[in-house]
């Protein structure tokens, strides 16, 4: 291999760094459920941040595994709920995932629309964070430490797992 393409491959290599690693930091800063959980602390959700598309905000209490959800509903009002529900809760798919503009149950297939998100509990949904257990200071929704702690029973150790 003469210089030329010593350097054209090198170029290249780089090249494929560069994008293996623009991928990796724009799926950990997008809010999903890969994203590191926040170990015991406030979810601060910043609130340009979140749209029609749903965001998950991992969560871990001690060895409990909890997600919260957040979207911006047609309305134009920010929702937030716990991404697990009270009928299908002890299934390890007892959360939701998007599908256009619906929630979908992993483990029933129950869909619920994302303008019904801290508007309905109870049945197969997700569980509502109302505005009485959250803070919007106008830039950033934050719900307290205590509150998930208070809320852990929600989920089952075995949350999210095959």
């Amino acid at each position: 291999m003469n210089f030329k393409n010593k350097h054209i491959a090198i170029i290249i290599g780089i090249a494929v760094i560069l994008v293996a690693v623009i991928f990796v930091s724009r799926l950990a800063a997008g809010g999903n459920s890969d994203s590191p959980a926040a170990e015991g602390t406030d979810v601060v959700i910043n609130k340009s941040d979140v749209s029609e598309t749903v965001k998950f905000y991992p969560v871990k209490i001690g060895n409990k595994n909890m997600e919260i959800l957040a979207v911006k509903a047609s309305d134009g009002t920010i929702r937030t709920a716990f991404n697990t529900c009270q009928v299908c809760n002890g299934s390890p798919r007892a959360y939701y995932k998007q599908e256009g503009d619906t929630l979908v149950c992993q483990n029933c297939g129950n869909r619920f629309s994302m303008d019904m998100v801290e508007q309905q509990r109870g049945g197969c949904n997700p569980i509502p964070i109302l505005k009485e257990d959250k803070t919007d200071d106008g830039a950033n929704i934050t719900i307290s430490k205590d509150f998930i702690e208070q809320n852990k029973e929600l989920f089952t150790d075995n949350w999210k797992t095959k």
